[in-house]
Protein backbone atom coordinates (compact mmCIF):
# COMPACT_ATOMS: atom_id res chain seq x y z
CA UNK A 1 0.00 0.00 0.00
CA UNK A 2 1.30 3.32 -0.87
CA UNK A 3 2.16 5.86 1.41
CA UNK A 4 2.54 9.77 1.53
CA UNK A 5 1.97 13.01 3.59
CA UNK A 6 -1.50 13.95 3.63
CA UNK A 7 -1.41 18.14 4.16
CA UNK A 8 -4.35 19.86 5.82
CA UNK A 9 -4.00 23.85 4.79
CA UNK A 10 -5.61 25.69 7.42
CA UNK A 11 -6.09 30.21 6.98
CA UNK A 12 -7.23 32.01 9.71
CA UNK A 13 -10.88 31.90 9.86
CA UNK A 14 -10.03 27.49 9.53
CA UNK A 15 -8.34 28.09 12.85
CA UNK A 16 -11.28 30.21 14.50
CA UNK A 17 -13.46 26.83 13.08
CA UNK A 18 -11.67 24.01 14.59
CA UNK A 19 -13.93 22.18 16.83
CA UNK A 20 -13.85 18.72 18.35
CA UNK A 21 -16.59 16.27 17.71
CA UNK A 22 -18.90 16.31 20.83
CA UNK A 23 -19.06 12.14 20.70
CA UNK A 24 -18.03 9.39 19.28
CA UNK A 25 -19.07 8.80 15.91
CA UNK A 26 -20.90 5.34 15.42
CA UNK A 27 -20.61 5.73 11.55
CA UNK A 28 -16.99 6.05 11.77
CA UNK A 29 -16.34 3.63 14.20
CA UNK A 30 -18.64 1.41 12.78
CA UNK A 31 -16.19 1.73 9.39
CA UNK A 32 -13.08 1.45 11.26
CA UNK A 33 -14.37 -1.41 13.35
CA UNK A 34 -14.99 -3.51 10.07
CA UNK A 35 -10.70 -2.61 9.19
CA UNK A 36 -10.08 -4.13 12.23
CA UNK A 37 -12.56 -7.03 12.17
CA UNK A 38 -10.02 -7.78 8.76
CA UNK A 39 -6.96 -7.29 10.96
CA UNK A 40 -4.57 -8.88 13.19
CA UNK A 41 -3.50 -5.11 15.15
CA UNK A 42 -4.65 -3.79 18.11
CA UNK A 43 -3.07 -5.82 20.58
CA UNK A 44 -4.98 -7.58 23.39
CA UNK A 45 -8.12 -5.89 23.54
CA UNK A 46 -8.84 -5.94 19.96
CA UNK A 47 -8.65 -9.61 19.94
CA UNK A 48 -10.91 -10.36 22.69
CA UNK A 49 -13.29 -7.66 20.52
CA UNK A 50 -12.36 -9.33 17.54
CA UNK A 51 -13.42 -12.66 19.35
CA UNK A 52 -16.89 -11.90 20.52
CA UNK A 53 -17.66 -9.57 17.45
CA UNK A 54 -17.70 -12.86 15.45
CA UNK A 55 -19.47 -15.10 18.11
CA UNK A 56 -22.39 -12.17 18.48
CA UNK A 57 -22.76 -12.02 14.45
CA UNK A 58 -22.51 -15.99 14.15
CA UNK A 59 -25.32 -16.33 16.34
CA UNK A 60 -27.67 -13.25 14.74
CA UNK A 61 -26.86 -15.16 11.47
CA UNK A 62 -25.66 -11.80 10.26
CA UNK A 63 -21.57 -13.44 9.53
CA UNK A 64 -22.18 -14.02 5.91
CA UNK A 65 -23.82 -10.72 5.12
CA UNK A 66 -20.99 -9.03 7.19
CA UNK A 67 -18.42 -11.40 5.27
CA UNK A 68 -20.19 -10.78 1.84
CA UNK A 69 -21.53 -7.33 2.08
CA UNK A 70 -20.07 -4.66 4.77
CA UNK A 71 -16.07 -6.15 4.55
CA UNK A 72 -15.72 -5.07 0.92
CA UNK A 73 -17.22 -1.89 1.29
CA UNK A 74 -14.67 -0.86 4.01
CA UNK A 75 -11.19 -2.64 3.15
CA UNK A 76 -8.20 -1.86 4.31
CA UNK A 77 -6.62 -0.42 1.28
CA UNK A 78 -6.79 3.03 -0.24
CA UNK A 79 -10.29 3.69 -0.39
CA UNK A 80 -13.80 3.25 1.00
CA UNK A 81 -16.85 5.27 0.19
CA UNK A 82 -17.33 8.38 1.92
CA UNK A 83 -21.23 8.20 1.94
CA UNK A 84 -20.88 5.44 5.13
CA UNK A 85 -19.62 8.48 7.35
CA UNK A 86 -22.23 10.97 6.80
CA UNK A 87 -21.93 13.91 9.19
CA UNK A 88 -25.36 13.92 10.56
CA UNK A 89 -24.05 10.60 12.74
CA UNK A 90 -22.56 12.93 15.22
CA UNK A 91 -26.23 13.13 16.70
CA UNK A 92 -26.13 9.60 16.87
CA UNK A 93 -26.21 5.95 15.52
CA UNK A 94 -29.99 6.79 14.56
CA UNK A 95 -29.17 9.96 12.68
CA UNK A 96 -26.44 8.39 10.86
CA UNK A 97 -28.34 5.43 9.42
CA UNK A 98 -30.62 7.41 8.23
CA UNK A 99 -28.54 9.70 6.59
CA UNK A 100 -26.97 6.26 5.00
CA UNK A 101 -29.90 5.37 3.48
CA UNK A 102 -30.75 9.04 1.70
CA UNK A 103 -27.85 9.04 0.23
CA UNK A 104 -28.57 10.13 -3.45
CA UNK A 105 -28.17 7.78 -5.48
CA UNK A 106 -26.71 9.50 -7.91
CA UNK A 107 -23.65 9.75 -5.37
CA UNK A 108 -23.72 5.77 -4.16
CA UNK A 109 -23.06 4.73 -8.00
CA UNK A 110 -20.29 7.59 -8.29
CA UNK A 111 -18.46 6.53 -5.15
CA UNK A 112 -19.19 2.42 -5.54
CA UNK A 113 -17.19 3.16 -9.12
CA UNK A 114 -14.39 4.37 -7.25
CA UNK A 115 -14.60 1.92 -4.95
CA UNK A 116 -14.58 -0.63 -7.78
CA UNK A 117 -11.49 1.57 -9.49
CA UNK A 118 -9.38 0.94 -6.20
CA UNK A 119 -10.56 -2.31 -4.88
CA UNK A 120 -12.72 -4.52 -7.05
CA UNK A 121 -16.57 -5.16 -6.75
CA UNK A 122 -17.81 -8.89 -5.20
CA UNK A 123 -20.77 -9.91 -6.56
CA UNK A 124 -22.86 -8.82 -3.33
CA UNK A 125 -21.92 -5.16 -3.89
CA UNK A 126 -22.95 -4.97 -8.07
CA UNK A 127 -26.36 -4.61 -6.67
CA UNK A 128 -25.16 -1.54 -4.25
CA UNK A 129 -23.53 -0.20 -7.11
CA UNK A 130 -27.01 0.66 -8.80
CA UNK A 131 -28.17 2.33 -5.59
CA UNK A 132 -31.52 0.41 -6.18
CA UNK A 133 -33.72 0.89 -3.17
CA UNK A 134 -33.75 -2.63 -2.22
CA UNK A 135 -29.94 -3.04 -2.15
CA UNK A 136 -29.96 0.52 0.07
CA UNK A 137 -32.25 -0.98 2.62
CA UNK A 138 -30.22 -4.20 2.76
CA UNK A 139 -27.72 -2.20 3.41
CA UNK A 140 -29.03 -0.24 6.46
CA UNK A 141 -30.59 -3.89 7.68
CA UNK A 142 -27.09 -4.98 7.84
CA UNK A 143 -25.14 -2.25 9.07
CA UNK A 144 -27.61 -2.03 11.91
CA UNK A 145 -27.86 -5.70 12.47
CA UNK A 146 -23.42 -5.35 13.01
CA UNK A 147 -24.04 -2.22 14.77
CA UNK A 148 -26.45 -4.17 17.68
CA UNK A 149 -24.30 -7.32 17.33
CA UNK A 150 -20.79 -5.99 17.20
CA UNK A 151 -20.71 -2.45 18.76
CA UNK A 152 -23.85 -2.29 20.98
CA UNK A 153 -22.16 -4.19 24.05
CA UNK A 154 -19.00 -2.39 23.50
CA UNK A 155 -20.40 1.55 23.04
CA UNK A 156 -20.07 2.41 26.98
CA UNK A 157 -16.60 1.52 26.67
CA UNK A 158 -16.18 3.18 23.14
CA UNK A 159 -17.57 6.47 24.75
CA UNK A 160 -15.79 6.80 27.69
CA UNK A 161 -12.23 6.30 25.72
CA UNK A 162 -13.42 9.13 23.02
CA UNK A 163 -14.44 11.66 26.07
CA UNK A 164 -11.54 11.31 27.74
CA UNK A 165 -9.80 12.22 24.77
CA UNK A 166 -12.14 14.83 24.14
CA UNK A 167 -11.07 16.51 27.52
CA UNK A 168 -6.97 16.48 26.69
CA UNK A 169 -8.57 18.20 23.46
CA UNK A 170 -10.38 20.55 25.60
CA UNK A 171 -7.50 21.01 27.88
CA UNK A 172 -5.19 21.95 25.54
CA UNK A 173 -7.67 24.37 23.52
CA UNK A 174 -7.84 25.94 27.10
CA UNK A 175 -4.32 26.26 27.98
CA UNK A 176 -2.93 27.39 24.48
CA UNK A 177 -5.08 27.68 22.12
CA UNK A 178 -6.18 26.03 18.66
CA UNK A 179 -2.63 25.56 17.58
CA UNK A 180 -1.47 23.69 20.61
CA UNK A 181 -4.32 21.36 20.05
CA UNK A 182 -3.37 21.01 16.82
CA UNK A 183 0.15 20.25 17.81
CA UNK A 184 -0.55 17.39 19.89
CA UNK A 185 -2.69 15.51 17.92
CA UNK A 186 -1.17 12.29 17.85
CA UNK A 187 0.96 11.00 14.19
CA UNK A 188 0.64 14.42 13.01
CA UNK A 189 2.78 17.37 12.68
CA UNK A 190 1.56 21.05 12.77
CA UNK A 191 3.74 23.33 11.03
CA UNK A 192 1.44 26.27 10.85
CA UNK A 193 -0.81 26.69 8.78
CA UNK A 194 -0.18 22.90 7.96
CA UNK A 195 -1.14 19.89 9.38
CA UNK A 196 1.21 17.10 7.83
CA UNK A 197 0.24 13.36 8.57
CA UNK A 198 1.50 10.32 7.42
CA UNK A 199 -1.22 8.99 5.46
CA UNK A 200 -1.27 5.37 4.31
CA UNK A 201 -3.98 6.41 1.28
CA UNK A 202 -0.77 8.15 -0.91
CA UNK A 203 -0.14 11.59 -1.47
CA UNK A 204 -2.55 14.89 -1.03
CA UNK A 205 -3.24 17.82 -0.06
CA UNK A 206 -7.13 19.13 1.56
CA UNK A 207 -7.63 23.23 1.55
CA UNK A 208 -9.92 24.12 4.30
CA UNK A 209 -10.67 27.41 2.90
CA UNK A 210 -12.62 29.01 5.44
CA UNK A 211 -15.07 25.56 6.26
CA UNK A 212 -12.68 24.55 9.21
CA UNK A 213 -12.22 21.17 10.59
CA UNK A 214 -14.11 18.94 12.87
CA UNK A 215 -11.54 16.26 14.52
CA UNK A 216 -13.04 13.32 15.59
CA UNK A 217 -11.29 10.92 18.37
CA UNK A 218 -11.96 7.15 17.36
CA UNK A 219 -11.49 4.29 19.53
CA UNK A 220 -11.18 1.55 16.30
CA UNK A 221 -8.91 4.05 14.49
CA UNK A 222 -6.06 1.69 15.00
CA UNK A 223 -3.42 2.78 11.70
CA UNK A 224 -3.47 6.35 11.10
CA UNK A 225 -5.60 9.12 10.97
CA UNK A 226 -7.87 9.40 8.31
CA UNK A 227 -9.89 11.73 6.57
CA UNK A 228 -12.94 12.00 4.07
CA UNK A 229 -11.94 11.45 0.16
CA UNK A 230 -13.95 13.69 -1.46
CA UNK A 231 -12.71 17.05 -0.52
CA UNK A 232 -16.26 18.94 -1.58
CA UNK A 233 -17.52 17.55 1.83
CA UNK A 234 -17.21 18.54 5.33
CA UNK A 235 -14.07 18.71 6.36
CA UNK A 236 -12.84 16.02 9.37
CA UNK A 237 -9.94 14.43 10.69
CA UNK A 238 -10.50 11.40 12.57
CA UNK A 239 -7.48 9.91 14.31
CA UNK A 240 -6.33 7.02 16.46
CA UNK A 241 -7.00 7.25 20.65
CA UNK A 242 -3.87 6.24 22.69
CA UNK A 243 -4.79 2.84 24.71
CA UNK A 244 -4.43 2.45 28.44
CA UNK A 245 -4.20 -1.07 29.90
CA UNK A 246 -7.25 -2.19 31.57
CA UNK A 247 -7.21 -2.23 36.03
CA UNK A 248 -7.63 -5.32 37.82
CA UNK A 249 -10.71 -6.27 40.10
CA UNK A 250 -8.65 -6.43 43.37
CA UNK A 251 -7.54 -2.44 42.25
CA UNK A 252 -11.14 -1.44 41.61
CA UNK A 253 -12.44 -2.45 45.02
CA UNK A 254 -8.95 -0.69 46.81
CA UNK A 255 -9.44 2.59 45.14
CA UNK A 256 -13.43 3.03 45.59
CA UNK A 257 -12.28 2.06 49.98
CA UNK A 258 -10.07 5.09 49.97
CA UNK A 259 -11.37 7.95 48.05
CA UNK A 260 -14.92 7.66 49.26
CA UNK A 261 -18.43 6.87 47.33
CA UNK A 262 -18.69 10.43 47.08
CA UNK A 263 -15.35 11.69 45.99
CA UNK A 264 -15.29 8.55 43.95
CA UNK A 265 -18.35 10.08 41.90
CA UNK A 266 -16.91 12.99 41.70
CA UNK A 267 -13.76 11.97 40.02
CA UNK A 268 -15.61 9.18 37.98
CA UNK A 269 -18.06 11.99 36.72
CA UNK A 270 -14.97 14.28 35.67
CA UNK A 271 -13.42 11.28 34.09
CA UNK A 272 -16.78 10.73 31.91
CA UNK A 273 -17.15 14.25 31.03
CA UNK A 274 -13.40 16.19 30.92
CA UNK A 275 -13.85 19.86 30.51
CA UNK A 276 -16.96 19.97 32.41
CA UNK A 277 -17.77 23.09 34.79
CA UNK A 278 -17.90 22.80 38.13
CA UNK A 279 -21.95 23.62 37.78
CA UNK A 280 -22.05 20.81 35.26
CA UNK A 281 -20.23 18.42 37.74
CA UNK A 282 -22.29 18.91 40.59
CA UNK A 283 -25.13 18.56 38.21
CA UNK A 284 -23.50 14.76 37.11
CA UNK A 285 -22.50 14.37 40.41
CA UNK A 286 -25.95 14.86 42.04
CA UNK A 287 -24.67 17.89 44.60
CA UNK A 288 -25.30 21.12 45.73
CA UNK A 289 -22.34 22.95 43.56
CA UNK A 290 -20.74 24.09 46.98
CA UNK A 291 -19.96 20.43 47.75
CA UNK A 292 -18.78 19.83 44.34
CA UNK A 293 -16.26 22.78 44.22
CA UNK A 294 -14.96 21.29 47.50
CA UNK A 295 -14.49 17.49 46.27
CA UNK A 296 -12.77 19.15 43.16
CA UNK A 297 -10.94 21.49 45.52
CA UNK A 298 -9.48 18.01 47.41
CA UNK A 299 -8.83 16.03 44.52
CA UNK A 300 -6.81 18.73 42.55
CA UNK A 301 -5.12 19.01 45.72
CA UNK A 302 -4.44 15.47 45.65
CA UNK A 303 -2.79 15.91 42.34
CA UNK A 304 -6.16 13.95 40.41
CA UNK A 305 -7.55 16.56 38.83
CA UNK A 306 -6.43 19.80 37.10
CA UNK A 307 -8.69 22.83 37.07
CA UNK A 308 -8.68 25.71 34.60
CA UNK A 309 -10.29 29.08 34.06
CA UNK A 310 -11.86 29.84 31.03
CA UNK A 311 -13.68 32.88 30.93
CA UNK A 312 -15.99 32.77 34.07
CA UNK A 313 -16.06 29.38 34.35
CA UNK A 314 -13.37 26.81 36.35
CA UNK A 315 -13.32 23.95 33.87
CA UNK A 316 -11.64 20.24 35.64
CA UNK A 317 -9.84 17.43 33.90
CA UNK A 318 -8.35 14.67 35.58
CA UNK A 319 -4.68 13.85 35.61
CA UNK A 320 -2.89 10.47 34.50
CA UNK A 321 -2.57 9.67 37.74
CA UNK A 322 -6.39 10.56 38.06
CA UNK A 323 -7.60 8.77 35.32
CA UNK A 324 -6.03 5.78 35.75
CA UNK A 325 -7.99 5.56 39.23
CA UNK A 326 -11.03 6.51 37.26
CA UNK A 327 -10.38 3.61 35.59
CA UNK A 328 -10.25 1.57 38.46
CA UNK A 329 -13.59 2.30 39.60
Amino acid sequence: MARGILRIIFTGDDLARVRVASRADPMWELVTSLQRLQAGDGGAAMTGWRREARANLAEAGLLPEVRELLLPLAPRARYFPDFLTPIEAQQGMGSGLGALLDTPPSRVRKEMELLRAHSGLPGRLEDLARATPRSMRELGRVAGGYWQAALAGHWGTVERVVSRERGMLVRHLAEGGVEQMLSMLPATRWRAPVLEIDYPAGGREVRLAGRGLVVVPSYFCRVAPVTLADPSLPPVLIYPVPRRNQPSPQAKDALAELLGRTRARVLRCIALAPGCSTTELARRAGLPPSSASEHARVLRQAGLIASIRHANLMLHQVTEIGDRLADDM
